[in-house]
């Protein structure tokens, strides 16, 4: 069986998802535009069981699925979704001291996600999920 392609193209794919969300959020570099989608996807995890977590890292692209469960710790408490408000100081306050996450960093990263995915596909697993799920990934 030959490579998919999804992963012999990882590298092009994350450049191009990197650069829009950096463009999304008017942010001025690679590295500010990491840890914004860095902490938005962290976020996103410390509210999900394991088994949900899991379903919905793999419909991630490559690199993205990699950052998603890049030290994970499977056993840390569960948090509940919270208000946008709340659930965006969280993601700031990843590295607070050189994050530059504007307050639309969960909408500018998941806008750009779903420029740079199949969304119908996010759409369907995020339904089996609980609840507050599709609404941190709306757009």
């Amino acid at each position: 069986m030959t490579i998919p392609l999804d992963l012999q193209h990882a590298t092009e794919q994350f450049d191009r998802f990197l650069a829009d969300a950096r463009d999304t959020a008017g942010l001025g570099t690679r590295n500010q535009a990491y840890t914004m989608v860095e902490g938005v996807l962290v976020v996103f995890r410390r509210r999900l069981p394991v088994e949900e977590a899991i379903r919905f890292a793999g419909v991630l692209p490559p690199v993205l699925r990699a950052i998603f469960v890049a030290d994970w710790d499977p056993a840390a408490p569960r948090r509940p979704f919270g208000d946008r408000a709340a659930l965006t100081a969280e993601v700031q306050d990843l590295r607070r001291h050189h994050n530059f996450a504007p307050a639309s960093a969960i909408a500018d990263v998941a806008a750009a996600l779903r420029r740079n995915m199949d969304a119908d596909k996010l759409d369907r697993v995020l339904a089996t999920l609980p609840e507050g799920a599709a609404e941190y990934w709306a757009a």
